[in-house]
């Protein structure tokens, strides 16, 4: 394929994706990442597309988001992973809320093998990944649907939330740095997201490598509040999201990368960053609830289970070297 015959290929895509990661472009036009850079500066060069670290977007990208069924074809082995290293996370009785995305729809997909457990959401499609699962319970705002990611936003969602304790949060979002957090590119979004990180002990963050680095509108959730970052491993080439990576360990956020290699105590697969900050503690845990038995899950109202009185119990963090 001729450079001018690649390039446009590129250009199509990046088009009718809103985004689209260096790794995809090269397995389209079947050729390197390397070349494919090439390519990408130089369409950026005639002002048809802006380039971000990883990837490319349409002109004006800082502010545009792109639709679910784009989404979920960016970076689809990514999610997988983090997917499957954050399920390690969640414990057996637990309480937690899992907010919309395609990465936290791979995560659903995984708890439904967590007997005993609690997902508050405001996503169809993480209740769905999770509506025939057995002895799981799930429990969904209310709010306005947003069509363009199947998540319930608005002041209904956020008050629904209202009085709502859980141990852990999993969100993703449009961006993530370590000078202004997670963020996303709508404003409605972005405020439920923030009312499910209030209702949380402990907020995982999780993002592809495509993400670290590039800054949306809207913040979510800012740095000092991320107790932990799940991402994939960087490209060798990617020393923009090492270094995000690097800034975001030094505030704080402890970082599980999949696919990293493991290093001594750690289990293949898994590199942890650890750091001392402490989880946060300024609401309590939730006591640990009993399954269903053969029951299918039960969906409530959060404004439901938020008036319930939570039992007492410690806190119990998971250790990323154990998993």
């Amino acid at each position: 394929m001729f450079a001018a015959e690649r390039r446009q290929l590129i250009l199509e895509m990046v088009r009718a994706n809103g985004a689209v990661s260096l790794r995809e472009l090269a397995r389209v036009v079947q050729t390197s990442e390397v070349t494919v850079r090439r390519d990408v500066r130089a369409l950026e060069a005639e002002g048809l597309l802006d380039r971000r670290h990883g990837g490319a977007v349409l002109p004006g990208g800082f502010t545009r988001e792109s639709g679910f069924p784009q989404k979920s074809h960016l970076a689809s082995a990514e999610k997988t992973a983090i997917a499957d290293l954050a399920a390690g996370l969640v414990e057996e009785g637990e309480a937690i809320v899992v907010g919309a995305g395609t990465t936290t729809q791979e995560l659903a997909r995984r708890l439904a093998r967590v007997p005993g457990l609690t997902v508050v959401t405001n996503s169809l499609l993480v209740a769905q990944a999770l509506a025939h699962a057995n002895r799981v319970e799930v429990v969904m705002t209310g709010g306005t649907l947003r069509g363009s990611n199947y998540a319930l936003v608005g002041s209904g969602a956020e008050q629904s939330l209202q009085g709502l304790r859980v141990s852990r949060a999993f969100l993703s979002g449009s961006g993530l740095t370590a000078e202004r957090g997670l963020s996303t590119s709508n404003m409605l979004s972005a405020s439920v997201d923030r009312a499910l990180v209030q209702a949380a002990a402990e907020v995982v963050v999780l993002a592809d490598h495509t993400k670290l680095g590039t800054d949306t509108m809207f913040q979510t959730v800012p740095t000092d509040v991320i107790t932990r970052l799940v991402t994939d491993e960087p490209p060798a080439h990617d020393d923009r999201a090492a270094t995000e990576l690097q800034a975001l360990a030094d505030q704080g956020v402890q970082i599980a990368v999949a696919g990293g290699a493991a290093g001594p105590g750690q289990a293949p697969g898994v590199d942890s960053v650890p750091t001392g900050r402490q989880p946060r503690r300024d609401v309590p845990l939730p006591g640990q609830r009993r399954g269903h038995g053969g029951q299918g899950p039960q969906l409530r109202s959060a404004a439901v289970l938020g008036d319930q009185q939570p039992g007492e119990r410690s806190a119990r963090v998971a250790d990323l070297r154990r998993r």
